[in-house]
């Protein structure tokens, strides 16, 4: 969750506030009367001109409806169709994403004969963004220069346990009476709220990473709610979530050496050697001097890591980040690094409120090791083999260690009884692995999975592939899902977009499908 203001065409004005106004009188089928129907407000942007707002109320505990409530902050494409398919639920992952505009760019990236006849909603999950209260446990956590994520001393180590014991205890002292409450469950009680409130007896879901793993949860606590459920870029429910960030240092570390192989490929734009290998080294030799010297006073090797692990989640970042690459190897720009920092990686209040929600739901979902030898044991085995991100991502989770409240039990998501459902995974996604995606479509029983061949963007529908689209439109329009046939893995097999193209910088902010998509659904998440 950072800030990327720099990269991303924008996709909606700043949310102003949410208000209150006439309720609308949109149908829907198989409705039930809601107890406090929404009242939903103009909030159009230049992008989504007929986007509404609207908040809703529901129980911090759900375990006591009558206790101290959170408000949730919602958005709307009403349906204009005659005949309406009813909620179509949307989220871009995280934990701690904000979807209030995945309801506009979800509407408007669909065909609008099938667009319309849905009443495109996006939310905050409860601590994010506009939902009130929201979590900030520790602002400036991520201020740069922070100390290299490789310990290279026990003292390097104790500094890191050290920082990430202090935002877990920041998060317990200012946030203590919410912490017990922000967990996938609740958040999964809160959307029935959401389902309830919006009049209508099933939703339909379309969740991206993390939410993959919410809808799946709701589907599990309340299958008769459910109507259709697309899940794209799959969390694996068996590795929920210690051994689901494992697993990422493996896939981002392919990830980065798939982008050194593409600048290698494009040696005459980049002038930075045509053996992958030794592009890979020039990277880490830039890793080295900017521990030496931070570029820009600010751009020290975890900073840097951030900076171009976006790669690792979109390719269509990679032009950029190449020329950023080559700027400070051959020409010593310390400024084209520090201004790509500022754009892919540097953190404002909003990312702030993402880690920390983030934070939050992986540290309570599910138990993490406490030994903490089992943190740097495994750490260092994985990094031995893939050292990109390891220690980095390490750091990033390392407050669960110390996390002032129990964790929960992993829910079981194995269902059998929701309508069938679409799964979307490219084989080489870094954020969520292709195995996750495998899992759930035998965790969900009669659910058809879409695999985008030799793909490694997070994040894959609705982002410029037709033939992945396909699919989608089929199964939002009447529910029609690819047979793949007896034993087959895939139930339908696409190929990948072709990799981008070098260009200038300029030429590489151009907007596409895929950059508007992934500018939504951020990073980590």
């Amino acid at each position: 969750m950072t800030k990327r203001a720099g990269i991303l065409v924008a996709v909606g004005a700043t949310v102003a506030g949410l208000v209150t106004a006439a309720p609308s009188t949109a149908s829907a089928p198989a409705t039930t009367p809601a107890a406090a129907p929404l009242a939903w407000t103009g909030w159009g942007t230049k992008s989504y001109p007929t986007l509404q707002c609207a908040t809703v109320t529901a129980p911090l505990d759900h375990d006591n409806p009558s206790g101290q409530p959170v408000t949730l902050a919602l958005s709307r494409i009403p349906h204009t169709a005659k005949t309406s398919q009813g909620p179509l639920l949307v989220n871009p992952g995280g934990p701690g994403g904000s979807g209030l505009s995945m309801a506009g760019f979800v509407a408007s990236s669909l065909p609008k004969k099938l667009a319309a006849q849905y009443d495109v909603i996006g939310f905050d999950p409860r601590g994010v963004g506009k939902s009130r209260p929201a979590l900030n446990c520790l602002p400036k956590y991520f201020a740069p220069v922070r100390p290299d994520t490789v310990p290279d001393s026990y003292e390097a180590e104790r500094t890191g346990r050290n920082r990430a014991a202090s935002f877990a205890a920041a998060c317990g002292e200012k946030h203590g009476e919410l912490l017990p409450y922000m967990d996938t469950v609740s958040a999964a009680k809160d959307l029935d709220v959401i389902r309830k409130a919006l009049g209508a007896r099933r939703i339909s879901y379309f969740g991206y990473s993390y939410g993959t793993y919410l809808g799946a949860v709701y589907a599990k606590l309340f299958p008769e709610h459910v109507r259709r459920l697309v899940l794209d870029s799959v969390v694996d429910p068996d590795g929920v979530w210690y051994e689901d960030n494992l697993g990422q240092d493996h896939a981002f570390d392919a990830r980065h050496k798939a982008f050194a192989a593409w600048v290698a490929k494009n040696d005459a734009t980049y002038n930075l050697g045509s053996d992958p290998a030794a592009v890979e080294a020039a990277w880490y030799r830039m890793r080295d001097a900017v521990k030496k010297r931070p570029a820009g006073g600010k751009v020290g090797p975890a900073e840097l890591e951030d900076t171009f692990m976006p790669g690792g989640y979109y390719n269509g970042y990679w032009p950029r980040l190449a020329e950023t690459f080559a700027a400070y190897v051959n020409d010593g720009d310390q400024e084209a690094l520090a201004t790509a920092y500022e754009d892919f990686a540097a953190v404002d209040k909003a990312g702030e409120n993402g880690y920390s929600v983030y934070a939050a739901v992986q540290c309570r979902d599910a138990g993490w090791p406490r030994t903490w030898s089992t943190w740097r044991n495994d750490t260092w085995q994985a990094h031995r083999k893939s050292p990109f991100m390891t220690w980095n991502n390490t750091w990033y989770n390392a407050p669960c260690a110390t996390w002032p409240v129990e964790p929960l039990e992993p829910v079981r998501v194995t269902n059998d009884a929701i309508p069938p459902s679409l799964i979307f995974q490219a084989t080489d996604d870094a954020a969520t692995p292709y195995e996750g995606g495998v899992t759930m479509s035998r965790r969900l029983k009669g659910s058809a999975l879409v695999v985008e061949q030799g793909g490694g963007n997070h994040g894959i529908s609705l982002s410029g592939n037709g033939c992945l689209d396909k699919h989608l439109v089929a199964y939002l329009t009447d529910g029609t899902l690819p047979s793949g046939g007896s034993g087959a893995e895939a139930d339908a097999v696409c190929g990948a977009l072709p990799e981008p193209k070098p260009a200038p910088a300029a030429k590489a902010g151009t907007n596409t499908e895929g950059r508007v998509l992934h500018g939504l659904l951020g990073f980590r998440g």
